[in-house]
């Protein structure tokens, strides 16, 4: 849990730099960074995208975990949650927006999963001590224009990447090289969901798509 403990530790420091000093900047500065995320968002949903050798699977694991996350309620009940948190904090910032996009951003990709991976088999965690200083970094920009829920991603985080951890030898036995590049390849899609989120072109239900990543395990298994 070493990498992880340390990736949720810059969220969190990340957050506190963005809030303290998010007031020194101008709301156009604060829509420049947000806009230079955004298309840093886009790229690396693409590069992961791209890598799909399966297009069918990935579309089988959309639809099939879209219907899952709808009958779940998965988005419904982060932004509850968010919303709870913005009444609890009111006037600290759009606390639901930023909880909710932080969450999906900072959890879905190829080093939350391969990084916990790493850290449970006992290796150095590098790829989440990599992912660390991406993440402290997006967190000073988005906390600075999206308020105190990004601090509360890092909670998340640690159920996430920390369960990812912890079934790591299990889990191994089941991410054959195609597996994992087809769960990137879904991962991918949602993190350039979530860049056009960021860039005010299109919000979509990145949240009730969440299941797809993991849904794309069987699907290998069975057509692959």
């Amino acid at each position: 849990m070493l990498g992880t403990t340390v990736n949720a530790s810059a969220i969190v420091l990340g957050s506190c730099l963005g809030l303290k000093a998010g007031h020194l900047l101008s709301e156009r500065v604060r829509g420049t960074i947000m806009a230079g995320l955004g298309l840093a968002v886009l790229l690396i949903g693409a590069q992961l995208a791209l890598k799909s050798q399966e297009p069918m699977i990935v579309i089988g694991s959309l639809i099939g975990g879209g219907l899952l996350g709808e009958l779940v309620g998965i988005e419904a009940r982060l932004e509850d949650f968010g919303s709870l948190l913005q009444r609890r904090f009111k006037g600290s910032g759009k606390i639901a927006e930023g909880f909710v996009t932080a969450s999906l951003l900072y959890c879905v990709g190829a080093m939350a999963i391969m990084g916990a991976l790493q850290d449970g088999l006992g290796q150095r965690p590098e790829i989440l001590y990599a992912k660390a200083a991406l993440d402290g970094v997006a967190s000073v920009a988005l906390a600075s224009t999206l308020g105190a829920g990004v601090l509360f991603s890092a909670g998340p985080l640690l159920l996430y990447q920390g369960s990812i951890t912890l079934g790591a030898t299990a889990a191994q036995q089941l991410l054959t090289p195609a597996v994992v590049r087809e769960m990137n390849a879904v991962g991918g899609l949602l993190i350039v969901a979530i860049g056009l989120d960021l860039l005010g072109l299109k919000r979509l239900p990145v949240g009730n798509l969440l299941p797809a990543v993991f849904l794309a395990v069987p699907l290998v298994q069975l057509f692959c």
